[in-house]
C-alpha cells in the first residue's frame, strides 16, 4: 500500500513542486493540498493521510496550531514541519507538541522522500546538524525552567537505566549517535537502541524532545 501524503503550504508553487517530487515515487501518493492550517484540518479529516508536510507561517491559521490539533486527535498522521529555519522558537514549539520532525525547504528530493518513509515507521526525521542548533537555542541560560519543570523532567527520566541516561545526556548536548558511541565506547547500533528505548520510556517522539527534557532536568 502506498503512503498517503497531504501537503500544506500557502505558496502554490511550493505545493506543486512538492507534489511533483513525491509523485515520482511509487510508494507515495499525494491525496490533497491545503493553503493554510484551517484547510488542513478539514482535508486531513476527509483523506486520513499517513503523513502531513506542514508549513509554519501561513495566513488564516498557522501550521503550529494546526499541528497541535491534529496530533491530539485519533489516528493522528505523522507531521513533518517544513521550515526555512529562521524561526527557532516556532520549530521548537512544533517538536514539543508532537511533530514527527522537520525539514528545511531546500531539502534534496531524495532526502524528502526518505524522511516521509522514515516517519511512517514511527521514527523521527531530524537533521543532526539542525538538531544541535535547536538544542543550543533551547538550552540557553534564559530558557531555564522552574522547580516544578525540573522535578517533572527528573521524574520522567528516572525511568531510564544508567546507560540510557548517559546516552540521553549525549543527546542533550546535541551529539550525533556516532559521537555518543565514540564517547561512551558503544557500538552505533547500541546507541540507537538506547535512544529508541529512552524515547519510548519518556513518551517522546524525537531527539529534540529528549534533549529538552534532559535540559529541563538540569542533567546536561
Amino acid at each position: 500500500m502506498s503512503i498517503r501524503v497531504v501537503i500544506v503550504d500557502d505558496d502554490p508553487l511550493v505545493r506543486t513542486g512538492l507534489s511533483m517530487i513525491l509523485g515520482g515515487d511509487p510508494e507515495l501518493t499525494v491525496v490533497g493540498q491545503a493553503a493554510n492550517g484551517a484547510e488542513a484540518i478539514g482535508l486531513v479529516a476527509r483523506e486520513r493521510p499517513d503523513v502531513v508536510l506542514m508549513d509554519i507561517r501561513m495566513p488564516v491559521r498557522d501550521g503550529l496550531s494546526a499541528t497541535e490539533e491534529l496530533v491530539a486527535g485519533p489516528d493522528a498522521p505523522r507531521i513533518i514541519v517544513l521550515t526555512t529555519f529562521d524561526t527557532d522558537e516556532m520549530v521548537l514549539r512544533a517538536l514539543r507538541i508532537g511533530a514527527a520532525g522537520f525539514l528545511l525547504k531546500d531539502t534534496p528530493p531524495a532526502r524528502l522522500v526518505e524522511a516521509i518513509k522514515t516517519v511512517t515507521t514511527g521514527a523521527p526525521t531530524l537533521s543532526p546538524q539542525v538538531t544541535a542548533q535547536l538544542i543550543a537555542a533551547a538550552t540557553a541560560p534564559d530558557r531555564a525552567g522552574g522547580t516544578a519543570t525540573r522535578d517533572e523532567a527528573r521524574r520522567r527520566l528516572a525511568a531510564l537505566t544508567d546507560r540510557e541516561l548517559e546516552v540521553a545526556r549525549g543527546v542533550g548536548k546535541g551529539q550525533t549517535n556516532a559521537e555518543i558511541a565514540a564517547e561512551l565506547y558503544m557500538s552505533l547500533a547500541t546507541v540507537k537502541a538506547h535512544v529508541g528505548r529512552a524515547l519510548t520510556k519518556i513518551g517522546a517522539d524525537n531527539r529534540v524532545q529528549l534533549a529538552l527534557l534532559v535540559h529541563d532536568a538540569g542533567m546536561d
